[in-house]
C-alpha cells in the first residue's frame, strides 16, 4: 500500500522489496526521497495529464539506457541503441503514463540503478523490476495533486 496523505492505495514494488543500497537489476525499490523530474505519456493512448508537472511526450524512439558501461546510463536515449536499454513505447499498457523520480541521477552512479520509475500497474498486480505502480485512474489521480515541490518517500 502507498499512502498520499490520508489516502491508501494500492500499489506494485519489485519482487525483493524497498532497501536503501540499490544495485542494477536487484530487483529492488529503492528507498529514499526522491523528487519527480517530469511526466512521460503515450498520446496514442492517453490524454495529456491534468497536473502542474513538466509533461512530456514519448515517442517509438524512446529508450531509457540501463547499460552501465554507457555514458548515457540511467537517462534517456533515442533508438536503436548499441547498449542496453529500456523501450518506453511499449506493447502493454505499463508506461502509458509515467513519472521520471529523481532516483541515481544527479549525477548517475554506475551499477547504482537504472530506468526507477513510478508508473501504470500490470493488470495481474504483479512486482516490478525496482520501480512502484499504481492502477492509471490512482496514477492520475495522484497527478493531479502534484508539482514541482512534490517528493516521493519509499
Amino acid at each position: 500500500m502507498a499512502q498520499a496523505g490520508h489516502l491508501l492505495l494500492r500499489c506494485s514494488i519489485g519482487p525483493a522489496g524497498i532497501r536503501k543500497m540499490k544495485r542494477e537489476g536487484d530487483g529492488t525499490t529503492p528507498a529514499g526521497i526522491w523528487p519527480i523530474r517530469y511526466v512521460l505519456y503515450r498520446p496514442d493512448r492517453v490524454r495529456r495529464p491534468e497536473t502542474r508537472l513538466p509533461v512530456q511526450i514519448i515517442s517509438p524512439n524512446d529508450g531509457w539506457c540501463d547499460d552501465p558501461a554507457s555514458g548515457s546510463y540511467n537517462r534517456p536515449v533515442s533508438l536503436p541503441s548499441s547498449y542496453s536499454h529500456e523501450r518506453l513505447w511499449r506493447e502493454d499498457h505499463v508506461y502509458d503514463v509515467v513519472l521520471v523520480i529523481g532516483h541515481n541521477d544527479d549525477p548517475p552512479v554506475r551499477g547504482r540503478g537504472s530506468a526507477v520509475f513510478i508508473h501504470v500497474r500490470r493488470p495481474d498486480c504483479g512486482p516490478t523490476h525496482g520501480c512502484v505502480a499504481f492502477e492509471m485512474n490512482d496514477l492520475l489521480y495522484l497527478l493531479s495533486l502534484m508539482d514541482r515541490s512534490t517528493r516521493v518517500v519509499i
